[in-house]
């Protein structure tokens, strides 16, 4: 009953699509997940953990994308033996070192969107916080994280639209996304236009929403200063 979402190997348009949306789901989790910590590690106190953030950042958003997923796959993969728990399915294992790629790559710039809205928040704001005796991570994850996330739903809006985007990318590593199904067609069709034009509109498909919800959703939210 449940087949297709664990299918990691359809080869129709919906299919291709429908991994393309699992790719955004599960890597913008991740990158969710690291880039709020990546953030924390920015406006530590401890020098070692600001130091790690800043450096961490600096690098990743400056390698190219593709560079990134090729070395999860030739690099992980093939020298390290790093199989994500499925030695035996390349297909599974394609796909979670593309997640783990798009997610450790765009990572970087949820953790920049999120320090932007660290800084909207008053300073006084934390200091009363630690006047009361809260240390560091509980003014953080009480107090500025909260106001910090709501400030930032717009410039996050836009990360997960160029992480959709940018699942394109994991057709360099054999995932049977959507730009590796339209590779194979145009390749086997003569009708590039037509074939272009129909995967143009699934991404249309796929970001205009996310973008007006999202949009909308910044506006509902946003802190009233």
């Amino acid at each position: 009953m449940f087949d297709f979402i664990s299918d990691y190997d359809d080869p129709t348009l919906l299919g291709a699509f429908w991994m393309t949306v699992k790719l955004t789901v599960f890597s913008g989790v991740g990158s969710l997940v690291w880039g709020t910590l990546l953030a924390a590690m920015r406006v530590s106190p401890v020098p070692l953990m600001r130091w790690f953030g800043t450096a961490y950042v600096n690098i990743v958003r400056n390698i190219p994308l593709t560079v990134i997923i090729v070395f999860t796959s030739l690099g992980l993969a093939d020298i390290f033996g790093v199989t994500m728990g499925a030695p035996d399915d390349f297909a599974l294992q394609g796909f979670r070192l593309a997640v783990l790629g798009l997610a450790a790559y765009t990572a970087a710039f949820v953790c920049e969107a999120l320090r932007s809205g660290i800084n909207t928040v008053p300073v006084g704001q934390a200091e009363a916080a630690r006047a009361l005796g809260l240390n560091f991570t509980q003014v953080l994850s009480l107090i500025v994280l909260p106001q910090a996330f709501r400030s930032v739903i717009g410039p996050l809006a836009n990360v997960l639209i160029a992480l959709t985007k940018n699942t394109t990318v994991a057709a360099a590593i054999g995932v049977a996304e959507a730009a590796l199904l339209m590779k194979e067609m145009i390749e086997n069709e003569a009708q590039t236009l037509l074939i272009g034009a129909v995967f143009a509109f699934g991404f249309v498909v796929l970001t205009l929403p996310t973008g007006l919800f999202l949009g909308w959703l910044s506006k509902r939210l946003a802190v009233k200063r």
